[in-house]
């Protein structure tokens, strides 16, 4: 017998939000990849666009290594640049386990400096059963 595996949810990632008209926005998303449920973001001050924010500055992307939201769909903007709903402010619970960074985040120190940038927004990561 297969073994079936499920996408993770909205659920699986958002824990709390007060008010979703209030902690979400569409935003526009860099094209060039596919963007998994609770990817962890910066914006591009150039462009205005947000990518995975990366461990460090980028040339082309700066201001996308400040951790800024939380991408709370999926979204394939492997071809194109597309919109994304995001969690952009507070206060929203997330499940740390559901939250997915850019392959450069890979230190523990790294990935603990993008969660404090998450939570002086207000978007706040718990360990979660």
């Amino acid at each position: 017998m297969p073994v079936l595996t499920a996408p993770p949810t909205l659920g699986d990632l958002l824990k709390f939000e007060l008010n979703a008209s209030y902690t979400r926005e569409t935003v526009t998303l860099k094209a060039g990849t596919s963007y998994p449920l609770g990817a962890v973001l910066g914006r591009i001050t150039a462009s205005g666009e947000y990518r995975l924010s990366p461990a460090a500055e980028m040339v082309g992307n700066e201001g996308a290594e400040t951790a800024i939201a939380v991408l709370l769909e999926a979204v394939d903007a492997t071809d194109a640049a597309v919109t994304g709903l995001i969690a952009a402010r507070g206060p929203v619970i997330l499940a740390d386990g559901a939250l997915v960074f850019d392959a450069s985040v890979d230190q523990p120190a790294e990935r603990a400096a993008k969660l404090t940038q998450l939570a002086a927004l207000g978007l706040v990561a718990r360990a979660t059963v």
